[in-house]
């Protein structure tokens, strides 16, 4: 048997590392971070414990790269949903509520992953980290920023501040709160987006998340 190519054992490690993102974010999802062991994560995703270290420098880097895949890829379907649109304010109003979706429908995970933040090593610089930030950022300038490199932080702050006050135990704040709020803050409609009295009752494909991990190349995003 001839060896394989360059291009097939990239295309090899590609997938391994799609299936190890998608098995993080199941596991921490279902049973916290803490409960949830590299081997866990292997097993889930049938590759081999090294691959893991390979791949990722431990659990936490893992964990935040899935979550930042997770929301990159959340944030990408619901700016690219029919009827597609180039109007800056509607396409700001569906990342906010893409975001705040996530902190109503996975719960455990996005507090896990606020709580990471808050370690000593903060944000992990990844891949998926940075394709996020590129998106957020193109969607404050279609929304009209004049200054796109002050204006992007502001908006992931007041995200991630609107995502943590959802989320802490015993105190949160509505979702319908918090969304009024931001889009009171950048002059947005109620009726963009997805306003809460419109959100349809979860569909069984969206909780599952394989069409965020697909193995398959996507355009854009190799």
């Amino acid at each position: 048997m001839s060896p394989r190519s360059a291009s097939v054992n990239e295309e090899l490690r590609r997938r391994s590392r799609e299936r190890l993102l998608q098995a993080a974010v199941e596991l921490v999802g279902e049973h916290g971070f803490e409960a949830t062991t590299l081997g866990d994560i292997a097993d889930r995703a049938g590759s081999a414990r090294g691959l893991v270290s390979y791949y990722f420098p431990g659990k936490r880097q893992l964990v935040q790269s899935a979550v930042h895949r997770l929301m990159h890829r959340t944030l990408e379907e619901a700016l690219e949903r029919e009827p597609c649109t180039e109007d800056g304010r509607e396409r700001l109003a569906r990342a906010i509520d893409a975001i705040l979706g996530l902190a109503r429908d996975r719960p455990v995970l996005m507090r896990q992953h606020m709580a990471g933040l808050l370690q000593a090593e903060g944000f992990v610089q990844c891949p998926e980290q940075r394709r996020l930030a590129e998106l957020l950022g193109d969607t404050v300038a279609r929304y009209g920023a004049q200054d796109v490199s002050a204006d992007y932080p502001m908006l992931r702050a007041l995200l991630m501040g609107a995502v943590f006050s959802a989320l802490v135990p015993g105190v949160p704040m509505p979702v319908p709160v918090l969304r009024a709020e931001l889009f009171q803050r950048y002059g947005l409609d109620r009726e963009m987006g997805v306003p809460p009295e419109s959100e349809p009752a979860p569909k069984a494909e969206d909780q599952d998340l394989s069409r965020f991990f697909a193995t398959e190349e996507r355009p854009g995003n190799a």
